[in-house]
């Protein structure tokens, strides 16, 4: 199992209904609007890293309102 953040700017005014669509994505398992250079940070998970990807890009970057994403996969050291 894979983890991430994926961190999100949004326009102007569509933090909540970004982080409210985001988190009905199946694999997200928290999607929170912030403060700061970012609006929405998303957790989310896949089986695997080529399966994150697909969620970023084919549902995630598709959600109204979105302007970029940035993931980060979690890493244990």
């Amino acid at each position: 199992m894979v983890q991430a953040y994926i961190l999100i700017q949004t326009e102007v005014g569509k933090a909540s209904t970004v982080a409210e669509t985001v988190g009905r994505i199946p694999g997200v398992l928290q999607a929170e609007d912030v403060t700061g250079p970012y609006d929405v940070i998303v957790r989310a998970q896949a089986d695997t890293v080529d399966d994150l990807g697909r969620m970023v890009v084919a549902k995630v970057q598709q959600v109204d309102g979105i302007t970029r994403t940035l993931t980060c996969p979690v890493v244990h050291l």
